[in-house]
């Protein structure tokens, strides 16, 4: 995959949850996603986004347009925070602290658009991480132009 274009988001206070929101409902309706999957992918963002805020004490979203062979979204949420103890645990189904939808809502959506989701506990912190490929109805989607300066 090639990386077209890369922005980072700050993750600072609750307005911060509602710019990733918004960013990321622009740039997946740029990509082609359908109203419904853009509702999904700004649901697992928003989760994410929160949990980074509220756990974590804040950190930054990047988000990436990727190209080749498939368009797709990478997102990356990293925090200064604990971390996770049991990542695994906070992935399973059902599993929530009781403060937000649950990390395994975002796992199914990515996972259900043939997307990935993993996270890596850091030594200052935490990184969750997600892609999520354009999917169109069996076709192959068009390409986007490649910025020189990301080749």
């Amino acid at each position: 995959m090639v990386t077209v274009s890369t922005e980072t988001i700050a993750l600072t206070s609750e307005p911060d949850v509602v710019a990733v929101r918004r960013r990321v409902r622009e740039i997946s309706a740029k990509l082609g996603f359908s109203l419904v999957d853009q509702t999904k992918v700004v649901t697992a963002a928003s989760e994410l986004a929160r949990n980074t805020l509220i756990h974590g004490g804040g950190g930054t979203m990047h988000l990436e347009t990727l190209n080749g062979p498939r368009v797709g979204l990478k997102l990356i949420f990293e925090d200064n925070g604990p971390g996770i103890p049991n990542i695994e645990l906070a992935l399973r189904d059902g599993y929530t602290t009781g403060t937000g939808l649950g990390l395994s809502i975002c796992k199914g959506i990515i996972e259900a658009h043939s997307g990935r989701i993993w996270a890596e506990n850091l030594t200052d912190g935490l990184a969750f991480n997600f892609t999520l490929p354009l999917l169109w109805a069996g076709a192959r989607p068009p390409q986007l132009p490649v910025d020189s300066e990301t080749e």
